[in-house]
């Protein structure tokens, strides 16, 4: 027996790599199963070069959870260690026998995983003792046994064993004893090992029997050593990359279509990228691609090396050009990284593009599972941007489909304004919106569809891109402000009478739900007599807000919500002209007072026409700002007559209710009380 010290070049080092190496404790099965795994793949490196004259085809993985002893063994019959070899490999922390391999070996054809040497001391992380039984392929070599108690000291004996290869057994900690649990340990080798180029044994197959799951006397294969990325394309059918799909993601619906990545160079990748049928705003997920390196399981988060609008694809990449620290978990720039991200970049938009074109109708078909995908490419990747307009579509209320050069040209002769902008008229909520778009369509203008998560930052791209034309949603203005020729008609009413107006309306106005303003329009006698419209820069910044954290003060206002009055419509008239009516006695010396207090604020600033303000006299000064107080006292007092006279009016609440019901704005108490009002007004 020997004894000695690993070889690490200060005592600080051991401890650190044994409980901080890794992020996640549990990746320690990774690292020691690819280990096993490296080891098969270099005894047939050394077969397929002649050192090797044993038999190569029963070469295994296996990995055995014992709770009782509270050990955990991982198995291989590769390659093996002489004592030399496990004094060089194992006693000398970070010299890595895999990379020594690799420079010997380098053309080849078999994959080596490890490329750290520190992988195998992620085992003291759970273990409070490791020990290593390993015997060489060389012949004559005699097994070797050594142990650690997590320490810089360890001990090495010639031992037993009758097969070549190596025994790793773990003798877990108390708190870690959960990875003696095989079904455990046959969960974590799935996600993390199941698909590694040589079998997985862990524990017997089941069979249902007399009520319960039994063990057979068949081995449990637990990974599938040739997954389907690594086919050719022709060598799958359709059929076989949606069932690799729900072997990935069991519980999804059939993907959109797929993108099989096959690069041998000036970089290695190959892999499978799913479009995902998205059914909902909710389901936008990331991190759903998952990163391997020659199949070893390494990471689902992939921002670096996929563009961030392809984080919401799903799939696998394979890559053993892209360059991670120890853990195997995390991203450093390189070059490579560069080219893998373009050439996905290009590979994703070639397959829409070659899809647009030569199969319109099922591309079409797919549209609206795909714009997320398409607009948030176009909103992070400019390169993609540049691509994308040639395959992007827009839909209209019909239902028909459009490139933006189709669609410019059908919209050119009606949807062209005075400034010589093409207006892009768009619903967010069609049947919400559904008078709107009526009216819009009534002037023989098209209505599209953008009702997507996307949308709002989208429309905002495309105005800076595109100054020649601009977004207008169906319900931000009248519609003939939409799309302005000419000049709009003129409001016949006075001053005077607007007030009235807005007064008698504002006694009824809804004091929840947003920020109500009146406004007048001459919008002819045979449109509504009062209709709601909504700002477009507001409600843009508030959904800009909803998906932008740090707009947040946007999504905190309330919606600025216009009530258009139709000053054209018999109503409204009929309105003004019983207003005056039945407060015509009570505005009367309210107004006359009123104009005699104007009339001497007028005198005064008359008198001091040239006076600098600081040379007018504190008396004059004093009595303006008298005057302004009882004016101010005589608009209250007014309105507040208006108000109460509205208020009490059945015909002004119905008439708001009306505009509010066609905008979607009327519900709960406020509903109720339109319906039982409407039946009194029958």
């Amino acid at each position: 027996m020997s004894k000695g010290k690993i070889g690490v070049s200060t005592q600080d080092l051991f401890p650190i790599i044994k409980k901080f190496l890794y992020s996640d404790h549990e990746i320690f099965l990774r690292e020691l199963v690819s280990n096993a795994v490296d080891a098969t793949q270099k005894l047939k490196t050394l077969a397929s070069s002649g050192e090797f004259k044993g038999e190569t085809a029963d070469l295994k993985v296996r990995v055995k959870a014992d709770k009782e002893a509270g050990t955990l063994t991982i198995s291989d019959n590769g390659i093996g260690m002489t004592a030399e070899e496990v004094e060089k490999y194992i006693n000398q922390i970070a010299f890595s026998g895999a990379e020594e391999f690799l420079n010997k070996y380098k053309d080849a054809g078999n994959a080596i995983i490890g490329h750290f040497g520190l992988g195998f001391y992620s085992a003291f992380m759970v273990s409070g003792k490791v020990e290593i039984l390993t015997k060489s392929y060389k012949e004559g070599a005699k097994a070797v046994k050594w142990s650690c108690v997590g320490t810089t000291d360890y001990e090495m004996e010639e031992t037993e064993k009758a097969e070549r290869g190596t025994d790793v057994i773990l003798y877990l900690t108390e708190e870690d004893k959960e990875f003696a649990g095989e079904e455990k340990i046959q969960y974590l080798l799935k996600k993390y090992c199941r698909f590694l180029p040589v079998e997985i044994i862990c524990g017997k197959e089941k069979e249902w029997k007399d009520g319960k799951y039994e063990d057979t006397d068949r081995d449990l294969v637990v990974n599938e050593t040739h997954p389907k990325w690594m086919c050719k394309p022709s060598e799958l059918k359709p059929e076989d990359y949606t069932d690799f799909y729900h072997d990935l993601y069991p519980a999804a619906p059939d993907p959109l279509f797929h993108i099989h990545l096959n690069v041998d160079y000036p970089f290695t990748l190959t892999g499978i990228l799913y479009f995902p049928k998205i059914s909902s705003r909710l389901e936008l997920q990331k991190n759903k691609i998952q990163l391997y390196c020659n199949q070893v399981y390494v990471t689902d988060t992939v921002e670096g090396i996929v563009p961030e609008y392809l984080t919401l694809l799903h799939g696998v990449i394979d890559s053993p050009d892209i360059p991670l620290n120890v853990s195997r978990s995390y991203l450093q720039g390189d070059r490579n990284v560069k080219k893998i991200s373009s050439h996905i970049t290009k590979k994703v938009a070639d397959s829409l593009a070659d899809l647009f074109k030569n199969n319109r109708a099922d591309y079409e078909s797919k549209w609206d599972d795909l714009k997320i995908f398409v607009q948030y490419g176009i909103l992070t990747d400019e390169k993609f941007a540049e691509r994308a307009m040639e395959f992007y579509l827009f839909k209209n209320t019909e239902g028909k489909y459009f490139g933006l050069e189709e669609y410019k040209k059908a919209i050119a002769d009606n949807q062209t304004d005075k400034d010589k902008k093409l207006v892009f008229l768009y619903a967010s909520q069609v049947d919400a919106e559904y008078s709107y778009i009526q009216a819009a369509k009534a002037k023989g203008y098209d209505v599209l569809v953008l009702d997507g998560t996307f949308d709002t930052p989208f429309i905002n791209y495309m105005e800076q891109k595109n100054p020649d034309f601009r977004f207008m949603r169906v319900d931000s203005d009248v519609v003939e402000k939409l799309i302005v020729k000419e000049e709009a008609a003129k409001v016949a009413l006075t001053q005077r009478e607007q007030d009235d107006l807005r007064g008698i309306f504002t006694g009824q106005m809804p004091q929840t739900g947003g920020m109500y303003r009146v406004d007048f329009e001459a919008m002819g006698e045979s449109a509504d007599p009062v209709m709601i419209t909504r700002s477009e820069f507001m409600r843009r910044m508030k959904d800009m807000a909803e998906i932008n954290p740090e707009m947040g003060f946007y999504g905190k206002m309330g919606d600025q919500i216009n009530l258009v009055v139709n000053t054209d419509h018999r109503l409204v008239k009929e309105l003004l002209s019983e207003e005056k009516e039945a407060l015509g006695d009570k505005m009367k010396p309210i107004v006359e007072e009123r104009a005699g207090l104007q009339k001497q604020k007028d005198d005064i600033h008359a008198l001091n026409k040239d006076v600098k303000n600081e040379d007018i006299p504190a008396s004059d000064k004093d009595r303006l700002s008298d005057l302004d107080r009882q004016l101010a006292d005589l608009g209250k007092k007014e309105r507040d007559l208006l108000a109460a006279y509205g208020k009490e009016n059945k015909r002004v609440g119905q008439l708001i209710d009306l505009a509010l019901l066609s905008n979607g704005l009327l519900k709960g108490e406020a509903l109720h009380n339109f319906l039982k009002r409407s039946v009194d007004l029958m």
